[in-house]
């Protein structure tokens, strides 16, 4: 760890670890994996933009992870197609448009693997940044609308009838979802950004008994998950990502296996 560039991965993934951990948590509440695959693979189109025009990356993926996040919203109010198919529609379509207007850049051969599925060595002191000030952005609008957006997941009927302005909080959750995707996937990629989002809070919900608890064991699980990979990573020479995500997963069945077990006595 003496190392700068595993120093920088290690701090970049326990930042996201900490960001992502309340995010997913009603990611997982809301039913909404879909939602964030089709605004995480939406992002290879911002890669693809901001290498043809010489732009920052986690900007230029921000701002088409932002213009996909409202599309979807007005998108969902339409009934002619279940919302879900659309979904299913719209993130294939994305990445796909994204690979090919990657391999129409000119320059150096584009390294596309290290898009999709990240290059979590290769994080800069600006990406450090772009994650802890970005983070702390997102953090703070999601501790804002904690209440009304945990209203919004267990009934939102009702929360509109005791006052909650749905359509505001639902806007705001969607700008922060859209900005921890464009953080997440100069880290783990395209493919594997929903999954640092969903798996944590997976593994945390059998192990909580609040909402709020549920969050914190989200960042513990993340964040040692972060902390295994990457020493998985350097011991076997295996990608830095994937290795993270391995880890989760790994977390994730041991949260559920008791209960499984217990379900079969």
């Amino acid at each position: 760890m003496s190392e700068p560039f595993l120093m920088r991965a290690l701090l970049a993934g326990l930042g996201l670890a900490v960001i992502a951990a309340p995010l997913g948590c009603f990611v997982v509440w809301r039913r909404m994996a879909y939602y964030g695959e089709a605004v995480a693979q939406a992002g290879l189109i911002g890669i693809a933009a901001g290498l043809a025009l010489s732009l920052n990356l986690t900007a230029s993926v921000l701002v088409v992870t932002l213009a996909v996040s409202m599309l979807l919203v007005v998108l969902s109010r339409q009934q002619l197609v279940p919302f879900d198919s659309l979904l299913g529609l719209l993130a294939h379509a994305a990445l796909a448009i994204g690979v090919i207007l990657a391999s129409l850049v000119r320059g150096p051969q584009l390294d596309l693997m290290a898009f999709l599925f990240g290059d979590i060595f290769a994080i800069s002191a600006t990406d450090l940044k772009w994650i802890y000030v970005g983070g702390a952005l997102a953090l703070a609008a999601l501790v804002y609308v904690w209440r009304p957006l945990l209203s919004l997941s267990v009934h939102e009927d009702l929360a509109a009838a005791e006052g909650t302005q749905v359509e505001r909080v639902k806007f705001i959750f969607v700008l922060v979802l859209a900005l921890v995707v464009a953080i997440a996937i100069k880290i783990v990629g395209v493919l594997l950004t929903i999954a640092f989002l969903i798996m944590p809070a997976a593994a945390a919900r059998p192990l909580s008994e609040t909402p709020e608890q549920m969050a914190l064991f989200a960042a513990i699980f993340g964040s040692l998950s972060v902390a295994l990979g990457l020493f998985l990573s350097v011991s076997l020479d295996t990608p830095g990502g994937p290795s993270i995500v391995l880890m989760l997963a790994l977390f994730f069945v041991a949260a559920i296996l008791p209960t499984v077990l217990r379900g079969r006595r």
